[in-house]
């Protein structure tokens, strides 16, 4: 059984060494053998740091930092956004809050950045990905720290 948060990925063959071996000739058995010895167990936090680091890399999305207990932070486009997760088994639902600069096409932009989440995530962890919640907590029109001049 799985630590609770955690998820385990699937195994070649079958399942949790479920598989049959193959015979001693056959080529690529150590491939199959390896498989079966054991498995990887990725936690929650994992799914939810890979998750945040799509949503930075892959976006003009960002997080917040500094302060302590939410009083005093700032909008940073170069933080890591925040994410969490709920695993059911093999199904994850992501919950995303990011920044954004302003003006951007929200509607868009999130639909660009829940689909990148999705896709990233289920192909890096093996994870099912059914829903991504994304929360826009601020929109920032200083993008580089610099007024911009009309």
């Amino acid at each position: 059984m799985n630590p609770p948060g955690a998820h385990a990925l699937p195994l070649p063959g079958g399942g949790a060494g479920g598989g049959s071996l193959p015979e001693s000739g056959d080529a690529g058995s150590d491939l199959v053998e390896a498989g079966t010895r054991g498995q990887t167990v990725l936690a929650a936090r994992v799914i939810e740091k890979i998750a945040a680091q799509v949503a930075s890399d892959e976006s003009s999305a960002g997080g917040s930092s500094g302060g302590f207990l939410g009083v005093g932070t700032r909008a940073d486009l170069s933080t890591r956004p925040k994410a969490s997760v709920v695993l059911s088994g093999n199904i994850a639902t992501l919950s995303v809050e990011v920044g954004m600069p302003y003006p951007v096409p929200l509607r868009q932009a999130t639909e660009a950045l829940r689909g990148r989440i999705r896709t990233r995530v289920t192909e890096l962890t093996g994870v099912d990905v059914r829903q991504v919640d994304i929360r826009i907590s601020w929109l920032t029109t200083d993008t580089n720290g610099r007024r911009k001049l009309l």
